[in-house]
């Protein structure tokens, strides 16, 4: 089994794909596409998947980085997303993906004359994860922690007022485009042809004219199905309404906001059910986040409005030791969520996917979040009628060959890591390497120190 997906590979795949009649023909790099390319190829089916720039390029690389339990729609009375988030959650987390995820503390801050109902809600997401099957082992019970316990977990809180904390556990990934890259790998494996940088200019239900931005000719794929996993581009190859969303995050250092390994759960005044958070992550960076904000616009690389920073600034003084200033900022990013078009506001639109069959044949996957990207791709691979095998993804294990790490070249790389991109990870330049097989982009510092040394070891690999 080849997972390697490298620049010889991907012109194999190219040449062949222009061949043969897949099976399913998928668009879409991200999450959902890898998602179905490798639920697609492991049925037995023959897959080809096409993406305009490079795996994990759109709103799958900016995401929290969590694997939600579901507690979010538990709290508005939807309790099937709530229970399919945290089986899903658990299937990452002890199944496919366990090198690829961790376990997140969470703490809550109580402060005098605080609402205790969040412990409510805590209790019924612990019922939650009994009832996907997840052990205690893996997601702790949550439990309610003095004040002194609460500073030890996150000195960088504020003591003033501070009466304790509630702690609870959830799933976050090492990273999300490594999850993607992940998938892809192993649809690979399963004799799925990968090829990015291969823009799509006309879609039908039997296949696709695209165009190979490494050489600039135009080529063509047939299939006997063809899946639109574009995410919020969706509806630029099929009649699928969707109203955006903006989540932005900014970057920190841990040691400005005093975080260590626990996270920071922080309710947003004035809202209901509404919260950011302090996420910590293992390159010693902490993830400011988010927002939920429509969009009319849909840009290829979303940028963070000064709105956005100025309100994650103030949310998160708001419990914090020390106020942060736009000098503590030393990156920042933003997504946008593929949500479908119904009526109220983006925070509260469905978080369900749908798949839908257009007039050309063209099948559409959309909405969702990456926690259930699984879900999603069964659904629309079984929407192909192709196959009458089902989904085995709950059983197959992710791609883990990490390198031994060598000589660092930023925070949590070195270059064995670079190496292994361009080798094996499909990394076909330095931005390839520094935003998505890796985050050194997401501080602008790292990535001018760290782009030279790359650029010599993409010449010399």
């Amino acid at each position: 089994m080849n997972t390697s997906l490298n620049a010889t590979r991907r012109l194999e795949d190219l040449q062949a794909a222009q061949r043969e009649v897949a099976d399913v023909l998928v668009i879409g790099g991200g999450v959902t596409g890898t998602g179905v390319a490798l639920d697609a190829a492991s049925r037995g089916l023959k897959v080809v998947l096409l993406e305009a720039h490079d795996l994990a390029f759109g709103t799958s690389r900016w995401s929290s980085k969590l694997v939600h339990g579901g507690l979010r729609y538990l709290a508005k009375g939807d309790v099937k997303l709530a229970h399919e988030s945290a089986v899903e959650r658990g299937v990452l987390m002890t199944r496919t993906a366990p090198h690829l995820t961790r376990t997140l503390p969470m703490l809550f801050p109580l402060h005098a004359g605080a609402n205790h109902f969040v412990m409510a809600g805590l209790k019924a997401g612990n019922a939650l994860r009994i009832s996907a099957g997840t052990p205690a082992s893996v997601l702790p019970r949550p439990r309610r922690v003095p004040k002194h316990e609460a500073l030890a977990l996150v000195p960088g809180l504020n003591p003033e007022n501070l009466t304790g904390g509630l702690l609870n556990y959830d799933g976050q990934l090492v990273d999300d485009a490594r999850l993607v890259v992940a998938l892809a790998r192993t649809a690979a494996g399963y004799g799925a042809r990968i090829i990015t940088r291969a823009k799509v200019l006309t879609l039908q239900g039997d296949g696709a004219e695209a165009l190979d931005a490494l050489t600039g000719s135009t080529f063509s794929v047939r299939a006997k199905a063809v899946i639109n996993a574009t995410g919020v581009w969706a509806g630029t190859l099929a009649p699928v309404q969707l109203r955006p969303s903006r989540g932005s995050h900014l970057v920190v250092g841990a040691e400005t906001v005093g975080i260590t390994g626990t996270a920071l759960t922080i309710p947003v005044p004035g809202e209901r059910n509404r919260y950011a958070f302090l996420l910590p992550q293992a390159n010693g960076r902490v993830y400011v986040g988010l927002t939920d904000e429509p969009v009319d616009e849909i840009p290829d690389v979303p940028a963070v409005p000064e709105s956005d920073v100025d309100f994650l600034l103030r949310t998160a003084s708001g419990v914090l030791r020390r106020n942060l200033t736009r000098a503590d900022v030393i990156g920042s990013y933003a997504g946008l969520r593929p949500l479908l078009e119904a009526e109220g506001q983006t925070a509260d639109l469905s978080r369900h996917h749908a798949v839908l069959k257009a007039q050309n044949g063209v099948i559409t996957v959309v909405g969702g979040k990456l926690t259930t990207y699984r879900k999603m791709a069964a659904d629309a691979v079984n929407a192909t009628g192709l196959t009458q095998i089902p989904c085995r993804t709950k059983d197959i294990r992710l791609v883990d060959d990490q390198p031994q790490p060598t000589t660092p070249i930023a925070p949590g790389v070195t270059e064995a890591d670079v190496v292994h991109a361009i080798r094996h990870e499909g990394a076909l330049d330095a931005d390839d390497v520094l935003d998505r097989r890796t985050r050194i982009g997401l501080v602008p510092a790292d990535r001018e120190k760290a782009a030279p040394e790359i650029a010599k070891l993409l010449a010399a690999v």
